[in-house]
Parts: C-alpha cells; sequence; structure tokens
C-alpha cells in the first residue's frame, strides 16, 4: 500500500544552521483524534518483569491515548534504549515495545527511565531502520540489528572523540557541548524557536543530500518532539555541499509516498507500513487512514540522484 495522506504535503522555506538545512512540511486534511506525546503525556517506561535488551514496557494512565516516536531515547532502566518502531499506546494500557541497545557497556541495576533531550542519531536510526524492516519481512520481528546498531554509535562516539566507559551514545552531546561552546549555543537557539504555526514536519538536508524526515499528524506532536528532533540532527557537522533543493525534497517524499509497504497492525492502535527501496527506508503509522507520524532515511549512494 502507499500513503496517499501524503498528497496534501506541502513544504516551505528552509532554515539553515551548522550546514543542516531543516525544511518545513505542512499536512492538511489529516484527521486524528486527540493524541498525548512526549512529557506531558505521563507515559511510564519500565523493564519487564524479567528484563530484556529488546524490549521495555510503557503504561498510559491517561484516557487518550499516547504517542510513542521512533527514534526515541530512553534513558536508564538496565540500559539506554531507543525505539524500534512508532506506538500508538491505547488509553489505560500496558505495552511491550520493541527497542534496541544504545549503551552497550551497562547491563545491571536498573535507574529510573527518561526520555534523553535528543532523539538516536539519524545515522543510528537510519541503521535500526534497516534492520527492523529486513526483520519484519524474513519473520514479522520488529527486532533490529543489534549489531549494526552498535557499530554506528561506536561510529558516532569515535567521530566525536568520545570516551565512553559504557559505549553510550549519550555521550557525544557533552563533548560537542563542552568542546564547541558557539556550536552549542545555535543548537539551543534553534531547539528553542519551535515549529512554524501549522508545521506537522521537517525533511533534513546536508549540503544539497537529502537525509530524513520526521512527518507527525498534527502540529502539536510535533511541536512535542520540535527540540529533540534538532538537537538530533545537529550533534555532527555534515560533510555534504551544495545548495538544498525544495524540488528535490518533493521528489524524495513522493518516492517515499508511493513506495510499496509491508502491513501489519501496529504494536498497540494502528497500522505500521515500512518501505524500502535502493534509495531510501522508512515506515509509518497510521489510525483509520490518517498518518500519526511517518520518517525515512536516504540511504548513502542509493539517493544521489535525488537527493
Amino acid at each position: 500500500m502507499t500513503l496517499p495522506a501524503l498528497d496534501t504535503l506541502a513544504i516551505g522555506w528552509p532554515i539553515t544552521r551548522l550546514g543542516v538545512s531543516f525544511f518545513p512540511v505542512f499536512l492538511a486534511g489529516n484527521e486524528l483524534p486527540a493524541i498525548a506525546t512526549g512529557e506531558a503525556s505521563r507515559l511510564v517506561v519500565d523493564e519487564l518483569d524479567e528484563p530484556s535488551v529488546p524490549a521495555l514496557r510503557v503504561r498510559n494512565p491517561g484516557d487518550k491515548p499516547v504517542l510513542v516516536v521512533e527514534g526515541e531515547h530512553f534513558l536508564g532502566g538496565k540500559q539506554n534504549r531507543t525505539v524500534n518502531a512508532t506506538v500508538l499506546v491505547p488509553a489505560l494500557a500496558d505495552l511491550e515495545i520493541p527497542v534496541s541497545c544504545l549503551e552497550r557497556g551497562r547491563w545491571g541495576r536498573p535507574r529510573s527511565a527518561r526520555r534523553d533531550e535528543e532523539f538516536t542519531a539519524a545515522a543510528v536510526r537510519a541503521a535500526n531502520h534497516v534492520g527492523v524492516a529486513e526483520s519484519m519481512r524474513r519473520r514479522g520481528s520488529r527486532a533490529g540489528d543489534q549489531a549494526a546498531v552498535w557499530g554506528e554509535v561506536d561510529a558516532l562516539l569515535s567521530r566525536a572523540a568520545v570516551e565512553s566507559d559504557t559505549s553510550a551514545a549519550a555521550d557525544v552531546k557533552h563533548a560537542v557541548h563542552g568542546r564547541a561552546p558557539d556550536r552549542a549555543a545555535a543548537i539551543e537557539k534553534l531547539a528553542a524557536r519551535g515549529p512554524l504555526p501549522g508545521q506537522c514536519g521537517v525533511v533534513v538536508v546536508h549540503g544539497r543530500r537529502v537525509t530524513a524526515m520526521d512527518l507527525f499528524g498534527a502540529p502539536h506532536l510535533l511541536a512535542a518532539h520540535w527540540s529533540a528532533l534538532i538537537r538530533s540532527h545537529l550533534l555532527e557537522s555534515p560533510v555534504a555541499e551544495g545548495t538544498p533543493s525544495a524540488s528535490r525534497v518533493l521528489r524524495l517524499v513522493r518516492r517515499f509516498a508511493s513506495t510499496s509497504s509491508q502491513e501489519a497492525p501496529g504494536v498497540g492502535l494502528g497500522v505500521e507500513h515500512r518501505m524500502a527501496d535502493r534509495r531510501l527506508v522508512g515506515h509509518a503509522l497510521t489510525f483509520n487512514g490518517a498518518i500519526v507520524h511517518a520518517a525515512f532515511f536516504t540511504r548513502e549512494g542509493g539517493a544521489a540522484k535525488d537527493a
């Protein structure tokens, strides 16, 4: 199935900071019920009764569904994790959600779980997307390729010249903020700025190369995650050159929307769609035909023509 809901998508003028351009995305006619997300949702995140690396438990104490977004980075527990699939947790529900480890060197006394102030780095999310898509295709499982994720975390730490006792992805931000105060100030300023009125998502471009998109089904859902998304994309210095192009962005978005997907019932509410071809890998969660959250990442080399 393709995603006809994206036919109403529009792209605005980008904001460029530190070599990264963020194109605002607007989505009309996408009707969703009331949904909570982020810190205000009061979602409880914990280990299973018998803790397991690829799973966490979430509990929704509220009277409306709570959105947990693929790529959210939860610190604590027995080790830090990233969410493998976007999940819409029903009201008053208790669910097991699929995750991957972002802290290879710790598995011990659990700490209280909390959201990191950044999403998982884009390169790590992209590797996890590939692994989960393959796992869904072969086994119907949302397990990631943990070795590939750890490899990307190690590369992230290496590029930032960070030594982490537990090989934790979360340690990168401390190095960036401590060594480059001007860069940290630019990140903080854009993170605090917030999205434009009516904005539902961002397409991220390094130089001329489109790298990623995160799209939410309503402006308030993006607003709740704006700061964490912006911070995650500005953690690293991009190496691509060139001028960002709105037409190039639209070509990639249309390609994503028209790529055949593998469908499966969501972990919670809704239907999950997984897309992958030689140029991009991504997913979407829909509820009654409307977009709840969608994301894609372009593949190195394969996206050169369009990105």
